[in-house]
């Protein structure tokens, strides 16, 4: 096989929630990709859009933005399911999927998470300015009925922390829990970060999350066309939840942007608001996730000696 710099870029160490654009043609695309699938690694994924011929490498998530792509999916189906005029045969059709990957016209885009009926219906994503052409594809190719897209900013954390070292695998993870609690107890005073230990930032203060929704202006939009959101809402903004009076299901989604029209067949239940955002829930599930994350940043800078093989 000739050299390939595609191949070179996946064996690099690479952060979380990363994605790089590497010029590369679809064959060169489907050889790494091959390789990767012997491999039966999750990470990185590989992505290809043929209209500029470009493979977009994606390294795994943090587990903030996994958990807020998932966690709006699930609450979304949740609220679909919940809903008493709909017929269990007509529900068991909806899935919940996660990294839901698509291929048409050797274009190949992927959601962190998806509603399916049979056919794309609802996309999620966590990771605004990379995936909004992902998302617009997928309402626009795919003719889903919605795209989500949540933007998050973490403010800069500084400087790289040290590592640590220890004496025992067991003096670790007594550090790091150590570490876990320390952090939920911060979340009291600042619930929005940052959260630091020891002089080290661990989570950067939360300096935006704006939750926005996507739909075709145009039924006959093109694969490539770049959508501008239809809705957008700021739900925290400089370390401080500022969202007020957010419309439980963001003054839009409904149950006919989940289950195909004709077997609604009912125009006042295909109009029906699907309530899927809670603040309290939004905040549970951020807040849980911004302390994971920040551990998994511990843990990655944390070194414990290996027991001696008797």
């Amino acid at each position: 096989m000739e050299h390939s710099e595609l191949l070179d870029i996946v064996r690099r160490p690479l952060s979380p929630d990363t994605r790089l654009e590497v010029p590369a043609s679809r064959a060169e695309y489907e050889r790494v990709e091959k390789i990767l699938e012997r491999e039966e690694s999750k990470y990185p994924q590989l992505w290809y859009d043929s209209m500029r011929s470009v493979a977009i490498v994606v390294t795994a998530p943090t587990p903030l933005h996994a958990a807020m792509a998932s966690g709006l999916s699930s609450s979304i189906f949740r609220e679909v399911l919940l809903n008493s005029g709909i017929s269990l045969e007509i529900a068991s059709g909806l899935n919940n999927e996660y990294d839901s990957e698509t291929t048409m016209n050797n274009t190949t885009r992927a959601s962190d998470a998806a509603l399916l009926y049979w056919e794309g219906d609802l996309a999620v994503s966590e990771s605004y300015d990379s995936m909004r052409p992902a998302i617009s594809w997928s309402v626009c190719a795919l003719r889903c009925s919605l795209g989500l897209a949540m933007c998050i900013r973490e403010e800069t954390r500084g400087r790289r922390p040290p590592r640590r070292f220890y004496a025992s695998f067991e003096e670790a993870n007594a550090a790091v829990d150590e570490a876990r609690h320390d952090f939920y107890h911060q979340l009291n005073q600042h619930p929005y970060g940052p959260l630091e230990r020891d002089g080290v930032t661990w989570f950067g203060r939360v300096r935006l999350v704006v939750l926005e929704t996507f739909r075709r202006q145009d039924e006959h939009c093109t694969p490539e066309t770049l959508l501008e959101p239809s809705q957008s809402f700021t739900l925290v903004e400089n370390g401080e939840y500022v969202a007020q009076n957010i419309s439980p299901n963001l003054q839009e989604v409904v149950l006919g942007d989940c289950i195909p029209s004709h077997l609604l067949n009912n125009q006042h239940l295909e109009a029906t608001p699907v309530n899927f955002f809670q603040r309290e829930w939004f905040e549970t599930q951020f807040r849980g996730s911004m302390v994971r994350t920040a551990i998994l940043r511990v843990w990655r800078n944390t070194s414990y000696a290996q027991p001696v093989p008797r």
